[in-house]
């Protein structure tokens, strides 16, 4: 993954600055996407991950760069990017259920203002037996746990059948068989040739589940495949010095490579 300007590239993020109260949160950001993959962001808290996230998809004022996907402005590809936010992120107290969520991510094929139709419920539905939340179609998102509720939102995600996603943390707060049904579903994403970016925390299992990784702390430090980016002088220049999660890291990765 090299910043260059590439008309054809998934994702081109040119020289992106973005700053809060004039205090930059990310600084000249380059990074591109050049074919389907799984890809992870990870970086120390603060770093912009997810700021990084939003910036692309216009959730927040870029200072200065340029976005393309596919060539074009990000905008004029909105229906083709899919995008599931943190968890805390979202009012899990507003009046909907659960087959109502799913259904959102059929308005960009819809549009706001015509009702659905038994071909976008069934399509719906198709997507909750996706990600085992069949059973709860009528429950309201309030009533569910964290991992139910991700998994909710990973399936609006899968409605909006689109070729680029961004998903913010799914992993966070979530017991293990949720975090399992997630990445079997992002690989499966992956293998039918989709590309899905993930903000993800767990160091531990960046090595097993992702194929390139991006090393974010306010700059791009490292990107590339996770064999040849991922190593231990990246995480030191990234977490500066934070010697025990990088050891935590060696050994999850030495353990990986010991399994191949």
């Amino acid at each position: 993954m090299k910043a260059t300007a590439d008309s054809h590239a998934i994702l081109d993020i040119h020289d992106m600055t973005v700053a809060y109260d004039r205090r930059p949160v990310l600084w000249n950001v380059d990074l591109t996407l050049c074919k389907p993959g799984l890809i992870a962001i990870v970086g120390p808290n603060g770093a912009g991950k997810s700021t990084l996230i939003k910036a692309v998809m216009g959730l927040v004022p870029v200072t200065s760069g340029r976005v393309a996907a596919w060539g074009q402005p990000v905008h004029r590809q909105r229906r083709r990017i899919g995008y599931v936010p943190q968890r805390e992120t979202v009012d899990w107290d507003f009046p909907i259920n659960v087959l109502e969520t799913v259904l959102m991510g059929t308005y960009g094929e819809l549009g706001w203002f015509r009702r659905p139709k038994l071909k976008h419920r069934q399509h719906a539905l198709e997507c909750l037996e996706r990600v085992g939340m069949q059973d709860y179609e009528k429950r309201q998102i309030g009533q569910l746990s964290g991992g139910q509720q991700q998994r909710v939102f990973l399936a609006r995600a899968l409605a909006q059948n689109s070729d680029l996603y961004f998903m913010d943390e799914p992993m966070a707060g979530v017991d293990a068989a949720t975090e399992r049904i997630i990445f079997e579903l992002l690989k499966t994403l992956r293998d039918s040739g989709r590309t899905i970016v993930v903000v993800h925390h767990d160091l531990r299992t960046v090595a097993e589940h992702f194929d390139e990784v991006v090393l974010l702390n306010v700059r791009v430090v490292a990107s590339g495949p996770v064999a040849t980016t991922f190593n231990r002088e990246a995480l030191q220049a990234t977490y500066r010095g934070r010697l025990s999660i990088l050891d935590t890291m060696a050994e999850a990765v030495r353990m990986q490579r010991e399994s191949e």
